[in-house]
């Protein structure tokens, strides 16, 4: 197994409270203080908000969608404009997914062969394959500080959800298996020496086959690990269950991302099995539809109630919407299908997660973490 980070890269643990820990992952474009929240760029840009805000509410790493960058512009245009820092303007860390989740789950007839997967375009139709080798490459065009090596990434609902049927566990230990190949091949072909690459772990809903997966994906030595096909409906006990038993086999000294993870309470009892890096849509998305994430519970402003009311959405928050707005003035826009409603609540519901973050980051230091999740989860049960 490889023991050196790639050039300019660096992981480091500061402190402990249990399994959770808090650390600073440095990269060629900026250090991270983990665990940390990746605001979601799809096509490189945080829909609606722009690099300034970003770095002013707090992000220090952003993640882009290889598939949707690769379809347009291209990974070629990007590279032509300086890579995602300068074609985006966010001059931060950047990670890059594989595009394996989106070719399985945006096109209707992808077919996953020992190759690659073969689908057609959501956009105009044609036949493209994706391969391992493509993958890295794409990443590597597209300039990201961290890729993500190529998985077989099936639903829960094709892999089965009982652990007691067999044919369950068939689908599954061959998806894992053809996951660990191509993990070979995606290191295999790695060029460029200041870009790290992330291997993932499968294995569904067995925490044996995760524990499988884990072990034999740090063997090939990556320089980070990703838990995939979680997030997606699984009961958060069973969640802890199998990032726990993967996290075993992982080495201690590299970054743990869980992959597309999105309520704050799921965010905080992953913190405490002991991940470092999540991203999610939900609080872009949460907010564009008016429901915005608060100190008190969830608040749904296009409630008449909040009519007239003077107050922040969350007195407790030092965002510009919560520092410059009311609710009153929120609900209208939102009412409105205003551009600006759909902005302040995105940017709100980025610094709740970063704040979020902050703090959990905080109680770990402090050694009280675990009284700190506690009260996310209450408060994350309640209404505003």
């Amino acid at each position: 197994m490889s023991q050196v980070l790639r050039a300019g890269f660096g992981f480091a643990i500061h402190a402990r409270s249990g399994a959770a820990r808090a650390g600073t992952l440095t990269t060629p474009h900026g250090a991270v203080p983990t665990p940390a929240f990746m605001p979601v760029a799809t096509c490189g840009a945080v829909r609606g908000v722009e690099a300034a805000t970003l770095r002013e509410i707090g992000a220090r790493i952003l993640l882009a969608n290889t598939y949707h960058l690769h379809e347009r512009p291209g990974e070629e245009v990007v590279a032509s404009l300086g890579g995602l820092h300068g074609f985006s303007g966010w001059r931060g860390p950047w990670l890059t997914d594989s595009g394996g989740f989106q070719v399985t789950s945006l096109s209707d007839r992808a077919v996953v062969t020992e190759e690659g997967v073969e689908f057609a375009s959501a956009r105009d139709g044609a036949r493209r394959q994706l391969t391992p080798e493509r993958a890295v490459a794409i990443q590597e065009a597209l300039g990201a500080d961290i890729a993500m090596a190529l998985d077989e990434c099936r639903p829960l609902a094709w892999l089965g959800t009982d652990p007691g049927d067999p044919e369950s566990r068939r689908r599954t230990e061959a998806t894992l298996d053809r996951t660990l190949r191509w993990a070979a091949r995606c290191l295999g072909a790695r060029r460029r020496p200041d870009q790290a690459l992330f291997g993932i772990v499968q294995g569904g809903v067995f925490p044996a086959l995760r524990r499988r997966s884990a072990e034999a994906t740090a063997a090939l030595g990556f320089d980070g690990y990703a838990h995939g096909g979680l997030g997606l409906g699984e009961e958060m006990a069973h969640r802890e269950e199998l990032v726990g038993a993967a996290n075993e086999m992982l080495p201690d000294t590299r970054p743990r991302y869980l992959m597309g993870l999105g309520r704050p309470q799921d965010l905080v009892a992953a913190i405490g099995a002991g991940i470092d890096l999540f991203d999610c849509v939900l609080p872009t998305r949460n907010g564009r539809h008016g429901v915005l994430f608060t100190s008190q519970g969830v608040l749904r402003i296009r409630n008449a109630r909040f009519r007239s009311d003077a107050g922040p959405i969350d007195p407790a928050c030092d965002c510009p919407a919560c520092r410059d707005h009311s609710r009153g003035y929120l609900r209208h826009l939102v009412q409105e299908n205003e551009i600006l409603g759909a902005r302040l609540a995105s940017i709100h519901n980025l610094r709740f997660y970063l704040r979020l973050l902050e703090q959990a980051r905080a109680a770990i230091e402090a050694g009280t973490f675990a009284g700190f999740a506690a009260g996310v989860c209450e408060a994350a049960e309640r209404t505003a």
